[in-house]
């Protein structure tokens, strides 16, 4: 409504602007004389511009005769398109300018407008190959999906853009979470540009979520082929998939091929840890015993752990705590300074009830890098070396507010599982799981405040009393966390 009143007030403005231009034109003095052919013609100061204003018209019709006039000749002389580039000139000159202007206007992020002229340069050009790429960009911009969608399945049809349509509309299904039909359409995008690294590592992703570790490894051999996966990271990301395909070896029917493919993911990356655990409770299941501790050792060399303690411990399942230490420390020899070889050792010697070797191997490190399990280990060695209930206590009630160490954590966003995946489940990202400390201390939760009192036998009243004792015990720490000034005040 206002767009149509400010249209009529523009064009009585011009009406009026001419009117009083013309006015003037007619009271001004003088003119231009004209002799043709010994005839003189005298014009006045309006007909002189009206004059030129038709003489400037005549011109530029001649020229437009004149090009229509070549243009025709060109058509007699065999050229069938002359007529028609000639008539589509002017439209598509002014199709190319709003097809710029479209792309200026998404490239600036101004949906609206670039659906505009996308429009614009639509109409008049009638060339959907060029035009619907940039309809489905502004309609998605803008927000209209439904354009967007429509935009892209005509590009299905054309074969030239049939890529482009398939990855658009895959696109908007994972932004929808149907990931299964993305999961097809990646399949098919993937078959018309196979070196397309965006929508192979989409493939990829999709594969590792659903499950589908077959055609995951297949996907991965594809970007091995084409160029886009250095071949060191291939081997790693191919372990991690054969890993993630004998999952199942521990169930009671795990399959010989299983067992096969984890020992195959220990070959392909003999660093990666859980596929170390994995083969080695693969060679232990078929009785081979001593191919197990060595691939385990040689893994351990690499990045100690508890989970391949743990498969080390299943080589003998039968012997006993003093055994057990004298076997482990073929282990411990491999990396005797690792903070995880100490905590290994001091547990196994807290259970052989060598508390004073089990405090040598343990030494400072609940003072240096103090975790939940490096406290409970010192609470375990002063109870049994006969300490007061109270310094039990300390250390147990430090131990239940403290970070619980290094976890399986999600390189792109630092998120903490509690066992090793293929894939994040907070991010769904492929391979990201690192064993470290997360970068951000964790927090005791309330609930872990609660058991307090229930850990040193001691009314809640009193509980910060035992806090205190513990951290008495470690001068070097920092103030308490939010948790722990939680505990501290009485219900």
């Amino acid at each position: 409504m206002l767009w149509s009143l400010l249209k009529i007030l523009v064009f009585v403005a011009i009406i009026a602007l001419l009117a009083f231009g013309a006015g003037l034109l007619m009271e001004t003095a003088g003119g231009v004389q004209i002799t043709v052919a010994g005839t003189e013609y005298t014009l006045g100061a309006l007909q002189s511009v009206i004059a030129l204003g038709v003489l400037v018209f005549g011109v530029w019709l001649f020229l437009k005769l004149l090009s229509l006039l070549v243009a025709t000749l060109h058509f007699l002389n065999g050229d069938e398109t002359a007529l028609s580039r000639y008539w589509d000139k002017g439209r598509e000159r002014k199709g190319y300018q709003a097809l710029a202007d479209g792309l200026m206007a998404l490239a600036s992020g101004e949906g609206r407008l670039a659906l505009a002229k996308a429009a614009r340069a639509e109409k008049y050009l009638q060339k959907p190959d060029l035009t619907d790429l940039l309809v489905a960009q502004a309609a998605e911009m803008s927000g209209d999906t439904r354009k967007a969608a429509e935009a892209y399945k005509r590009l299905l049809s054309n074969q030239p853009t049939r890529f482009v349509g398939v990855r658009g509309i895959m696109k908007q299904k994972l932004s929808e979470g149907d990931t299964e039909t993305a999961l097809q359409l990646a399949e098919k995008a993937l078959a018309l540009r196979p070196k397309h690294e965006e929508v192979q590592d989409t493939l990829l992703r999709l594969q590792a979520q659903a499950e589908d570790w077959a055609g995951a490894r297949k996907t991965l051999s594809t970007k091995l082929k084409t160029g886009t996966l250095p071949r060191d990271v291939f081997k790693r990301r191919d372990a991690v998939l054969a890993l993630s395909a004998s999952k199942g070896i521990l169930d009671e029917g795990a399959t010989v091929e299983q067992q096969e493919q984890a020992i195959e993911a220990n070959r392909l990356s003999p660093d990666l840890v859980p596929a170390a655990a994995m083969a080695a409770r693969a060679y232990i299941a078929k009785g081979k015993k001593r191919p197990a501790a060595r691939l385990l050792k040689k893994t351990w060399e690499s990045q100690p752990h508890p989970d391949l303690a743990h498969a080390f411990a299943e080589i003998e399942p039968e012997e006993s705590a003093a055994e057990r230490v004298k076997r482990f420390d073929q282990l411990a020899r491999l990396k005797p300074q690792d903070d995880e070889t100490r905590l290994m050792m001091a547990e196994l010697n807290i259970v052989a009830e060598d508390f004073p070797e089990a405090r040598r191997w343990l030494n400072d490190l609940a003072e240096r890098a103090p975790d939940a399990r490096g406290l409970t280990l010192m609470a375990a060695i002063e109870r049994g070396e006969g300490a007061g209930d109270k310094v039990v206590q300390g250390w147990l009630a430090k131990a239940l507010t403290s970070p619980r160490g290094p976890q399986w954590v999600c390189d792109s966003c630092n998120h903490i599982h509690a066992e090793w995946a293929p894939v994040c489940e907070h991010c769904a990202s492929f391979d990201t799981l690192s064993w470290k400390r997360p970068e951000t201390p964790e927090v005791a939760s309330l609930a872990a405040a609660h058991m307090l009192p229930l850990i040193i036998g001691a009314p809640e009243e009193k509980v910060s009393e035992a806090v205190e004792e513990a951290e008495v015990l470690e001068s070097s720490q920092e103030p308490v966390s939010e948790a722990q000034e939680q505990i501290k005040e009485p219900n």
